[in-house]
């Protein structure tokens, strides 16, 4: 269901990303970097909020926003890099998923990028329903994995652009790149692979859903 105006729900999940920014601002590894990733939330969620009263969503779209943030904004504190993701599993339940996936770095930011291109889908697809609503469904999913792709290739060049201006060490911080050379690249692959992956199993959620509906008589018959 569309909806326009935020309502109870709509507060309380607001209220949680509070909560998480408001945390992740004690004692951020780096406060600077930290300060240039939040200045990305707070611009996200203006956008998000304006979307909503302007053309509506429903609340799912809205929430798997959300979680994208969320998921943001524990990579700021930690830029990134430093998400002790693997810790915790070992922790809690007593399993490396490192070493069981053979990774030698961090893979909190490829995490980041993939959600990116599975959890902002549904608010995409709703503007482009909005901007183009005699589109089909397939053009509709071409071109909201094609806008992932070009936001992902703008916010690495934004990325460089900015990291240019720092020292090495900060620039590294930063852009996370831990010393991968292809790692501007890899993070764009799994923003589209997620998009992609969404979209077709929406497509074909979507087609299930219209054959499940009774035809009327008189198209049967025609």
């Amino acid at each position: 269901m569309i909806e326009h105006q935020l309502s109870i729900k709509h507060w309380l999940a607001l209220a949680v990303i509070t909560v998480a920014i408001i945390i992740a601002s004690i004692r951020p590894l780096e406060f600077e970097a930290y300060l240039l990733h939040q200045a990305g939330t707070v611009f996200m969620l203006v956008l998000l909020l304006f979307t909503q009263k302007k053309i509506g969503m429903s609340f799912y779209s809205f929430v798997l926003y959300l979680i994208f943030l969320l998921i943001h904004i524990i990579g700021a504190h930690y830029l990134y890099s430093y998400v002790p993701y693997n810790e915790w599993l070992i922790q809690l339940f007593g399993f490396d998923l490192n070493q069981s996936m053979g990774w030698s770095r961090n893979m909190y930011d490829r995490l980041v990028h993939l959600a990116y291109g599975i959890l902002l889908y549904p608010v995409l697809l709703r503007l482009f329903q909005v901007w183009l609503p005699e589109a089909k469904p397939f053009m509709l999913f071409l071109l909201v994995v094609q806008f992932i792709m070009a936001t992902s290739l703008i916010y690495e060049w934004l990325e460089w652009l900015i990291a240019i201006g720092l020292s090495s060490e900060e620039a590294e911080n930063y852009n996370g790149q831990q010393g991968d050379m292809w790692d501007a690249h890899k993070d764009m692959l799994l923003a589209t692979v997620g998009a992609a992956g969404y979209g077709l199993l929406d497509l074909c959620y979507s087609r299930k859903s219209l054959a499940k509906i009774p035809q009327p008589e008189s198209d049967q018959h025609a």
